[in-house]
């Protein structure tokens, strides 16, 4: 199983986006399970629930900081831009179609989409 199918396996499990990202990389961020779960967990349906930044984006943020301390900011804006160009928002409630109505991507391709650009960072 890939990374990505990975990562929507732990989304389908019980984890919000952001903890289904961060464990999909458990092997590569030295931290464990419960650890991973416990950063994660307030950053569900856009962050406490209110429908801010996608919680996929904002773990594949923290774990390519985790990965790679070294790449700061301009490496946050680079994943939020990819994000945004692959999944048409940033933030949970556009990309739900809360207001318009019209779901711009799936939390599970939020998820899929957020591995697949922190697999182009880190390869």
């Amino acid at each position: 199983m890939n990374r990505e199918d990975n990562a929507v396996l732990f989304k389908h499990s019980g984890c919000n986006c952001c903890q289904a990202v961060l464990l999909s990389y458990a092997d590569k961020l030295g931290l464990d399970e419960s650890t991973l779960r416990a950063l994660g967990a307030g950053f569900g349906s856009g962050m406490g629930c209110l429908e801010g930044n996608c919680g996929a984006l904002v773990g594949a943020v923290m774990a390519d900081d985790l990965m790679n301390s070294r790449k700061g900011a301009s490496e946050a804006r680079n994943i939020l831009s990819a994000f945004r160009q692959s999944c048409g928002a940033i933030t949970c409630k556009e990309l739900k179609g809360i207001e318009t109505g019209k779901v711009l991507c799936s939390c599970d391709d939020c998820v899929r989409n957020a591995v697949r650009i922190l697999e182009g960072n880190n390869n």
